[in-house]
């Protein structure tokens, strides 16, 4: 017996989930890295109805965070990230530090309390402005679904600049649900690009001034600077004028290997930055923060510029920096219109147990054409830079702010925003773990990551900074047990396998070299748990 007749579905009713959903977009904004819960589930719902949004699942707010930073760094533009009330924020506050210090572009989506949810203290209940008010430039809670759009697209302008920064938009559940009919959604206003108006005219006139004195300078260079046309111009400066260049200890992006002018970056321990510094009388800074250490240290100061030494600043930090080097080459090198580049010189592939110096070799080796290298390699990889300057093309993002757990986030990010590239993680095992699940999101998206683990059993950067801060441990000291990671024995191999990432352990360098070539003959993620001594005992 046939049933009663039924019509077509009805529409679905717009919401200003949808809204929201489509600005983003619309703006440029079609990746988000998502850790939802229950206030952001129409936001989830309305994911289908915006195609052109592609959402990436994290198992943990930090990974979705980092993601979006590494993603940035890369594509050049935001990503989206979508968190769950103040404490989803709080998961992932230390990769948006990170991000904050890169000066990357990110568009937090924090859900809240529906409106008269929020007066009843529910247990998830916090203070998420203040808590976003640490890591963004700009904060703003969204109280009506009719400016939503509006709202969105404020975030959207506000993260990408100049300069870019975070900007985090706080959408109250109720004003995700709403009815949203007969709204449009918000349209973003033409971003100012970065020009000359970034520059400061002063400095670069003082700058020019100090280049031509004939007194000893170094070029410190950061942001934008890194990346070809900043180190082309850098070096013009420096062959018209004698000027040392150098590069901020860690750069967000620079641009590295055959075909580019070649860069030495500043040393994080402080008595090496001192003598990388030592005699400089102008300092020029384009792009780049003046320099300190990154810690205070007994009877030394945190200040790295030179006593006596002027400091000359062409631009913010992080901002326009290769603007600000070709205005000021063209001010002081006019006459300079090529520089020498790095050669195609990797180092032969070593053989016998991993250390760090082989393990860096055998990377260099094999570096492909168009790596994007994330490190979080820390004190296993200090011989890294060397081993890869003459590497095929590649670029290198690092830990701009110093919170760990940043590597295998960021590779995930990097991957997403150019699945074209390899990306290979080189990432120390501590620090590994507090951000271990992006793993399983690198196998659930079949990226092309390639992690190397620095499988030292140690946190050796904690032993260098025992050492530093002038304290001291006995020998059979149960404090020592901070700094160790080998009791247990993390097993990197069982726990990349655990989220479906293919993984071997290496122990030598003819093992990590044929490895990194099977991993590079098939897609999808692979892992390589590479054991070395620690470089600090």
């Amino acid at each position: 017996m046939a049933g009663p007749e039924t019509g077509p579905e009805p529409a679905a009713e717009t919401t200003g989930a949808q809204v929201l959903l489509r600005t983003l977009v619309d703006a440029g904004v079609d990746v988000c890295f998502a850790n939802p819960g229950t206030s952001e589930m129409h936001l989830v719902a309305a994911l289908d109805a915006e195609p052109r949004m592609r959402a990436v699942l994290t198992l943990f707010e930090g990974v979705a965070t980092g993601a979006a930073d590494g993603y940035a760094r890369m594509a050049d533009k935001p990503a989206a990230t979508l968190l769950h009330l103040g404490p989803g924020l709080a998961n992932g506050t230390a990769n948006l530090h990170n991000a904050r210090r890169a000066g990357t572009p990110v568009v937090n989506v924090v859900g809240d309390h529906a409106l008269d949810h929020k007066p009843l203290d529910a247990p998830l209940e916090s203070d998420v402005d203040a808590l976003a008010g640490t890591v963004s430039a700009r904060v703003h809670r969204s109280l009506s679904t009719a400016d939503l759009g509006r709202d969105t697209a404020d975030a959207v302008a506000a993260a990408c600049g100049p300069p870019p920064a975070i900007s985090t938009l706080l959408v109250p559940a109720d004003v995700a649900w709403t009815s949203a009919a007969g709204l449009e959604p918000g349209t973003l206003a033409p971003p100012a690009a970065p020009g000359r108006g970034a520059l400061d005219a002063d400095g670069l006139e003082s700058a020019a001034k100090a280049l031509w004195s004939g007194e000893p300078c170094t070029l410190l260079v950061g942001g934008t600077g890194l990346r070809e046309r900043g180190l082309v111009a850098a070096h013009r400066i420096a062959v018209a004028t004698g000027a040392r260049v150098l590069a901020e200890c860690f750069p967000t992006r620079l641009e590295r290997g055959a075909g580019v002018p070649p860069i030495s970056r500043l040393a994080y321990p402080g008595d090496v930055a001192r003598k990388q510094l030592e005699g400089t009388t102008h300092l020029v800074l384009a792009g780049a923060a003046s320099p300190v250490t990154f810690f205070g240290y007994p009877g030394k100061q945190g200040d790295l510029v030179p006593e006596g030494a002027t400091v000359h600043r062409v631009t913010e930090i992080g901002a326009a920096g290769s603007v600000a080097l070709e205005a000021l080459a063209d001010l002081v090198a006019a006459g300079v219109t090529d520089v020498a580049r790095a050669g195609f010189a990797p180092p032969a592939l070593p053989t016998g147990p991993l250390t760090v110096q082989t393990a860096a070799e055998v990377v260099g080796a094999l570096l492909p054409e168009g790596a994007i290298v994330v490190d979080e390699s820390v004190t296993s990889g200090a011989s890294l830079p060397q081993a890869t300057a003459g590497s095929a093309r590649h670029d290198w993002l690092t830990l701009t702010g110093g919170a760990i757990g940043f590597g295998l986030p960021a590779a995930t990010g990097a991957a997403v925003a150019c699945p074209d590239r390899p990306v290979w993680c080189l990432q120390a095992d501590g620090s590994a773990m507090y951000t271990i699940s992006a793993l399983w999101t690198h196998a659930r998206e079949n990226l092309d990551v390639t992690t190397v683990v620095y499988d030292n059993g140690a946190y050796a950067i904690l032993r260098g900074e025992l050492l530093g801060v002038g304290a001291s441990l006995p020998a059979d000291s149960p404090a020592r047990s901070l700094l160790d990671l080998g009791s247990p024995r993390l097993d990197f191999v069982a726990l990349a396998t655990g989220m479906g990432v293919p993984a071997v352990r290496a122990t030598t360098a003819e093992e990590l070299a044929d490895a990194l070539r099977r991993a590079a003959a098939e897609p999808g993620p692979h892992l390589v748990a590479a054991q070395v001594p620690p470089l600090v005992p």
